[in-house]
């Protein structure tokens, strides 16, 4: 995945010394696919990320918060669903060496690393924001959702909607009975006259 290069923040003055720290603050638009197919954070929106970057042996722990404005929609009802949130983050980046010396079976590609003199924190912030969005978005948890003969919303139709689909097997009968006019002669319904 290519780094979105405004979450991409430069780390050469952080010193190397265990313990060290810098304090990033990032406003930026959304990189594209932060989230799933029916829910996450549109792309270009606003996104503010405060991040607390401390240097370790092995790498750099970023520790911080963004700011997200989330959009979806109801699964249900497909109402557009709208709301701030915050997420918080707490990820190591590992130094090239040190994610190669403790790979130990695990594949290097899987963990986050430090850049050459950056860092880029939408890793960090995808890893938090997807899994704690809902896997099945609803505008409340008794969403009636769509009426499936006229697909409008449920909850916006009387108590007494419907529609009579009458069984086809009986269609035959149907020509025996009352044309919906108001006339009781089949025959009138076909456009004949009776003699």
């Amino acid at each position: 995945m290519t780094a979105t290069a405004a979450l991409v923040v430069d780390i050469v003055d952080l010193p190397h010394r265990i313990g060290a720290t810098k304090d990033v603050c990032v406003e930026a638009g959304a990189p594209a696919g932060l989230g799933t197919a029916v829910i996450g954070v549109p792309e270009g929106s606003s996104l503010v990320v405060d991040a607390r970057l401390t240097s370790l042996e092995d790498g750099v722990l970023a520790r911080g918060r963004a700011d997200v404005h989330v959009h979806g929609e109801c699964v249900r009802c497909l109402r557009d669903l709208d709301e701030e949130r915050t997420v918080t983050f707490d990820e190591l980046y590992y130094l090239p060496e040190a994610a190669r010396a403790a790979e130990d079976g695990e594949d290097v590609d899987d963990v986050l690393l430090v850049g050459e003199d950056s860092l880029d924190l939408e890793p960090a912030l995808r890893d938090a924001l997807v899994p704690a969005l809902p896997f099945r978005p609803l505008c409340r948890p008794d969403c009636a959702g769509l009426c499936p003969e006229c697909g409008r919303r449920v909850d916006n139709l009387p108590a007494d909607h419907r529609h009579d689909h009458p069984d086809p097997r009986w269609s035959a009968l149907a020509a025996l009975l009352p044309d919906r006019d108001g006339s009781d002669d089949p025959a009138d319904a076909d456009g004949e006259e009776q003699a």
